[in-house]
């Protein structure tokens, strides 16, 4: 019921306009504000970084069910968002991940065996962020939201914003998705990025489940029209389209690197998997529902575009799949090689210096763990 002096409630109002470029049948459409023209190369690029990143999420998930890996958490589905996002960043842009953005990871050129580790338990994340511009993944739901505002509010007083040189000024990128939207963490950051006009760019992946939560419930708007109360702008992209969701982050990175402030990218997707390997979604979703977005499938339809359009044949298509074959084959090995964790290291790398007291906690290990080396012995 319309409201006669406030007018229609926000589930009321009109659907949002969704950015797109590729239909699921992998036609090209045209968008007036964010049309782009793809090299053959760069088309190509796309779908293996896809297929590539999906044999990833694929091996991950059967070594966890192995009992190789303690967890995984999937992105199945979420290819087009997350390469989309990763191939639009220039090398100085700094990105502060979730515990999902592997397909990020990997534009980003951190080795998927290092993700593997992070998930075996063998350490807390090997990669060096400062040689990748890619934090470490965050496990506390939305924090790295504020850890991206306040980088972007350092590298914007250190002059490297708005300066016009394309090898200096810096955009920072805060992936998040639609339940950690819901966090006090989020919108916080929200409010230090408008009020000091931070060069950073949210990118909420809404994959439609905060974990059993649809999203319907979190908001009654929306996503991506939340930003407005907070003075800066939002815009939702088809995130299963992976050329909308590149032209749409790269002008959005555009925008903050020359220092008009966030943005709110909302990328409209769907998580096929579960929310992790200990999440059990037909519990809580319609099997309908996920028959209806395997027709949106991103890597089928950039496919059917290309070999639409001749841009790529069976040779290309068996080459791709031998490099996604060997790929899962080198996960498998170099992950059975990984060592086990020297559980010393909790108390020897909290901090740069050992503190006392950790220093008392891993005597008093010490002394436990030697006490059955001598009962065995």
């Amino acid at each position: 019921m319309t409201d006669p002096v406030f007018g229609p409630a926000p589930e009321q109002q009109a659907d949002p306009e969704l950015v797109q470029l590729l239909t699921p049948e992998g036609e090209r459409v045209h968008h007036p504000g964010f049309d782009l023209d793809f090299t053959p190369d760069q088309l190509r690029g796309f779908f293996r970084d896809m297929t590539l990143v999906r044999r990833l999420d694929i091996e991950a998930t059967a070594l966890q069910r192995h009992g190789e890996l303690g967890l995984w958490a999937q992105l199945l589905g979420q290819e087009a968002a997350q390469i989309g996002a990763g191939r639009a960043l220039a090398p100085q842009d700094y990105v502060f991940p979730t515990y999902r953005e592997h397909a990020v990871a990997w534009c980003r050129g951190v080795d998927p065996v290092k993700l593997l580790a992070l998930f075996r338990g063998v350490d807390q994340g090997s990669w060096d962020p400062s040689e990748h511009n890619f934090g470490l993944y965050t496990i506390v739901i939305g924090a790295q939201t504020l850890h991206a505002t306040g980088y972007a509010m350092g590298v914007q007083r250190d002059g490297l914003v708005g300066t016009g040189d394309p090898t200096r000024d810096t955009a920072v990128v805060a992936h998040f998705g639609d339940g950690a939207s819901s966090q006090g963490d989020v919108n916080e950051a929200f409010v230090f990025a408008a009020s000091y006009n931070a060069p950073v760019v949210f990118f909420c992946q809404n994959n439609q489940w905060a974990i059993s939560e649809p999203f319907e419930r979190q908001s009654r708007i929306p996503l991506y029209r939340r930003s407005q109360g907070f003075g800066f702008p939002g815009i939702r992209v088809d995130g299963n389209d992976v050329l909308a969701t590149y032209a749409v982050m790269q002008a959005a990175l555009q925008r903050a690197r020359e220092g008009q402030g966030p943005i709110l990218i909302e990328a409209y997707t769907y998580r096929m998997g579960a929310h992790t390997t200990t999440d059990d979604p037909t519990r809580y979703r319609l099997s309908d529902d996920v028959e209806h977005w395997k027709l949106k499938d991103p890597i089928a339809r950039l496919e059917a575009y290309l070999r639409r359009n001749g841009l790529a044949d069976d040779e290309f298509m068996t080459a791709v799949a031998a490099e996604a074959d060997a790929l899962g084959e080198r996960m498998r090995r170099e992950c059975h090689a990984l060592p086990d964790p020297d559980l010393r290291d909790m108390f020897a790398l909290v901090h740069a210096e050992q503190t006392a007291e950790l220093a008392a906690q891993q005597a008093a290990y010490d002394e436990h763990a030697a006490s059955f080396a001598e009962v065995t012995s």
